[in-house]
């Protein structure tokens, strides 16, 4: 299927790449134009001036978007300029009610819309290792398969439109709760005075061993805390799982609520940029 991209930050970039190594890749777009004629010119292929001309030259689209009203804002766009049969893959972190509107409007125009987050940062985006959390008809996902082996390893279908979305909220709170419990242990053992290097490596293969550890653990130490996930999209991510906590009742989540309140802090003092592993600035205070 020829494919296009919208969105080219760090994970859409990446994303392009991939389609463009397996043959797939047919056009990009970007809002700031000068990175879809840079990624377009280092790809071989021509780029689009808007989401309208993706919409008429392709037959699976791939968004990559920030924000619940960047993703609307471009199914709008290409609503009525698209092929019937047209697959959209939305790899945005959105609400999954942004999702079930998404696919409301496109299914009134024919074609498919499919909401498939992403887990696994710019390290998996690059690698083609991603994993894909997909929700909508399993037929249409069947069909785009190909396409998306090219960027995701490991692509498991949950449920209907929405269930997508769920699912990486679900990924979203436990990464948060790692984050916490990560940082806050590797800060009480820096204050322990304890060799860190070996104390990451030991913990990485034993019983706590996790991704975040084995892969954030030692950069955090000296910190550096270049993305990886920005701390801003992470706390944005939360704010949606909140919402999303709310509906279900008058509920709170101690993870998600303490997780929101260090991030904001971390953003106000100007690192929302950074990695999540930035946390680590916090929990380093505790001690001092």
């Amino acid at each position: 299927m020829k494919t296009g991209v919208i969105g080219l930050g760090a994970m859409g970039a990446h994303m392009a790449r991939n389609l463009a190594k397996h043959g797939f890749l047919q056009t990009v777009y970007n809002r700031t134009q000068s990175k879809a004629e840079d990624l377009a010119k280092e790809l071989g292929i021509e780029h689009a001036e808007s989401p309208a001309a993706v919409a008429t030259q392709s037959e699976l689209i791939i968004i990559c978007v920030s924000r619940d009203e960047d993703v609307l804002e471009m199914i709008d766009a290409i609503k009525d300029h698209l092929q019937a049969e047209t697959i959209i893959i939305d790899t945005s972190t959105v609400s999954a009610d942004t999702a079930k509107s998404a696919a409301t409007i496109l299914n009134d125009v024919n074609t498919h819309f499919l909401d498939c987050p992403v887990s696994g940062g710019t390290e998996g985006a690059k690698n083609g290792t991603l994993a894909m959390m997909v929700g909508g008809d399993e037929s249409i996902l069947n069909k785009a398969k190909d396409m998306l082996d090219a960027i995701a390893a490991n692509i498991i279908y949950i449920g209907p439109t929405g269930s997508g979305q769920a699912t990486k909220a679900v990924n979203q709170i436990m990464a948060a709760g790692i984050n916490q419990a990560v940082t806050e242990a590797l800060a009480f053992g820096k204050a322990m005075g304890l060799p860190m290097e070996k104390v990451v490596d030991v913990v990485s293969n034993g019983a706590a061993g996790n991704w975040f550890v084995q892969h954030r653990g030692k950069t955090m130490l000296v910190n550096k805390y270049e993305p990886g996930f920005k701390l801003a999209l992470h706390h944005k991510d939360l704010s949606i799982c909140k919402s999303m906590i709310k509906q279900q009742g008058d509920n709170a989540l101690p993870t998600v609520e303490m997780t929101l309140i260090h991030y904001q802090k971390l953003m106000d003092e100007g690192y929302g940029d950074e990695d999540i592993s930035a946390l680590f600035r916090l929990k380093q205070k505790l001690f001092e």
